[in-house]
């Protein structure tokens, strides 16, 4: 398995600093929240995409790509009614495909709850069908710069559009680009009927990245889930993309967040 971890965790350190101490606890990628370097994509200039990309490869780490690509944005949403919207939306995600390529990275993860969220009067259906027009138009940016969108499917607590693995799958499918594809995390499925193993078995032919976690919002390790027979699952489907960690609660530090995490990673996959 290869292990990464996402710079968000190290909340407000230097870039440097935070893929330095990711590479001196074992991980062997880092995964990049687009607001921890600027506000907008189209606000790092080629220099600094090309410092970030120097800093990741000086710490002897892969950029793996990036996550939460709508936080802290404005006027972007997949599924909304507005055409002007949904086009603003197209051409920001195209921004951040350009951002990965420059910055040695491949995969995008789509979550963004709030920017894919049920906007009154439109239905499951329609949002559907936008999400569709959405993807569909990116797919040749993807194309162009190598780089994938990952769909994640999230909790319903979080949003009401795309809540499940097979839901997610199905929008996949109906694109039918190899640049769209699945990205699963452990808190998330924690959340659907199935169990994860069944999950991982059942959606493994679109299965592109993985985020470790748990559902108290730590790291992998720190809470009830036990990642046995997940790690079983994604061995079964032979697996062989990275594995992320991604928590949100960082009251323990990001050093015993990142040391302990991997460490339970690994002793797992070990055994």
């Amino acid at each position: 398995m290869r292990y990464a971890i996402c710079n968000e965790t190290f909340v407000n350190w230097p870039l440097a600093k935070a893929c330095d101490f990711a590479a001196e606890c074992g991980y062997a990628g880092i995964e990049l929240a687009p607001f921890t370097l600027a506000s907008r994509a189209t606000d790092l200039s080629p220099h600094s995409r090309s410092e970030i990309r120097r800093t990741i490869a000086r710490a002897g780490l892969e950029c793996v790509g990036l996550h939460w690509l709508l936080a802290q944005t404005e006027g972007l949403h997949v599924a909304d009614p507005d055409p002007a919207v949904r086009q603003r939306t197209v051409d920001y995600l195209g921004e951040l495909a350009r951002l990965s390529a420059d910055i040695g990275g491949r995969v995008l993860v789509f979550g963004s709850p709030k920017q894919r969220s049920l906007i009154p009067g439109v239905s499951l259906e329609q949002a559907s069908d936008y999400l569709y027009e959405v993807f569909s138009r990116l797919v040749p940016v993807l194309e162009t710069t190598d780089t994938l969108v990952a769909l994640e499917p999230l909790t319903p607590a979080e949003t009401d559009v795309l809540t499940t693995a097979d839901e997610t799958c199905k929008l996949i499918e109906r694109i039918g680009s190899p640049h769209v594809r699945l990205h699963l995390d452990v808190r998330a499925m924690s959340s659907e009927s199935l169990s994860i193993p069944e999950i991982i078995r059942t959606s493994a032919r679109h299965l592109e990245h993985f985020h470790a976690n748990d559902t108290n919002l730590q790291g992998p390790g720190f809470g009830a889930i036990d990642f046995v027979p997940i790690f079983l699952a994604l061995a079964e489907i032979r697996y062989a993309g990275w594995m992320s960690v991604e928590i949100f609660d960082y009251s323990l530090g990001p050093e015993r967040i990142a040391r302990e995490s991997i460490d339970y990673l690994r002793r797992i996959d070990e055994n």
